[in-house]
């Protein structure tokens, strides 16, 4: 038996895509209808609402229907989500680029004095 996944699962499935990290980033802007947040692709309305019901369901956006317009909005607390997940590993990751600073720092010293 497989698990429900979680809401994070479900934000990073919808981020996983490049027009749907585009269509997030466009609403950091302001609210927009599936036409205007399809713009930009070139698809079909169909194609969009593929799209956004992906990321409503993730939680990353809703939708209200204003007479016969659908206007997305950003809900930032599913981006919270994420970013609570990041920031556990931020410290790896600091670790790993200071080592790396080291040791380039002290292979670029031991080149300077060889030559």
């Amino acid at each position: 038996m497989q698990a429900e996944p979680s809401d994070l699962d479900l934000v990073f499935k919808a981020l996983a895509d490049p027009t749907r990290r585009m269509q997030i980033r466009r609403l950091t802007e302001g609210p927009a209808t599936i036409s205007e947040l399809s713009e930009p692709f070139q698809m079909t309305l169909p194609a969009a609402s593929k799209h956004i019901k992906i990321l409503e369901r993730s939680g990353l956006l809703t939708c209200t229907k204003v007479g016969r317009s659908h206007i997305c909005k950003i809900r930032p607390h599913a981006l919270k989500l994420l970013d609570e997940w990041l920031v556990f590993y931020r410290p790896f990751w600091r670790g790993k680029l200071d080592n790396l600073n080291h040791f380039l720092t002290d292979s670029s010293d031991e080149a300077n004095e060889r030559s």
